[in-house]
This record gives C-alpha cells, sequence and structure tokens, in this order.
C-alpha cells in the first residue's frame, strides 16, 4: 500500500503522521486490497471560524477509488470523522464485491403420500 500524507497551508507534524496511520489501520483491518492512499490535509484562511480545517482521503482500491473529504474546526476532530466515513465506504464497497448468490441445492422429490382413505 503506497500512503502519501501531505499538508496545504500547514506542516505535517510526525504527530499528524502518527495520528493518521493510526486511524487508516483500522480500514486496512477491513479491507487489504488497497493499492494507494492519498491524505491531504489543510487549513482554510477563512474569516469565519468555524470550519476551518479539512482533510481529504482518496483511497485508490481494486475496482473503484474512493473520495472522501471532512471539515471541522480542530483537525483531530475533522480525522475522526473522515475516518468513520472512509470505514463505511469501504465496508459497503467490500459487501458489493462478495458474492451473495447462494448455490441452490437439489431440490429433493418428496415422496408421494398416500391419500387417506
Amino acid at each position: 500500500m503506497n500512503l502519501t500524507i501531505s499538508g496545504h497551508h500547514l506542516e505535517v507534524t510526525p504527530a499528524l503522521r502518527e495520528y493518521v496511520l493510526t486511524k487508516l489501520d483500522r480500514i486496512t483491518r477491513h479491507f487489504d486490497a488497497v493499492v494507494d492512499v492519498n491524505v491531504l490535509l489543510t487549513v482554510e484562511n477563512l474569516k469565519e471560524k468555524e470550519r476551518r480545517q479539512k482533510a481529504e482521503v482518496t483511497l485508490h482500491c481494486k475496482g473503484k477509488d474512493i473520495f472522501v473529504e471532512q471539515a471541522h474546526e480542530d483537525l483531530y476532530a475533522a480525522i475522526d470523522q473522515l475516518m468513520d466515513k472512509l470505514d463505511r465506504q469501504v465496508v459497503r464497497h467490500k459487501d458489493r464485491l462478495q458474492d451473495h448468490h447462494h448455490a441452490t441445492g437439489k431440490r429433493q422429490v418428496a415422496p408421494e403420500m398416500p391419500l387417506p382413505t
């Protein structure tokens, strides 16, 4: 799995990098066919204080590319919510990949019962 963590208007500290890695472990536990993960952490310079920190993930896995973004006042809270969203989408993608159709067994012909007289 290739992992890229980058920051926009933000320096990615070792603590942030480790936090993202521990959260991504949950995703790779559910689905091991992950090829590439790109994480972008940004700080938006808006006038209002609300929702300034944003986290985005692009996850390339077998069969699909999944993109998730989340914004919050706190970057760690944004990462938590982002990983929750990503986990739901990965589990849903994994369920769609699995074949849920069961092979039908051979039907048994019930022996004819004598009619009551």
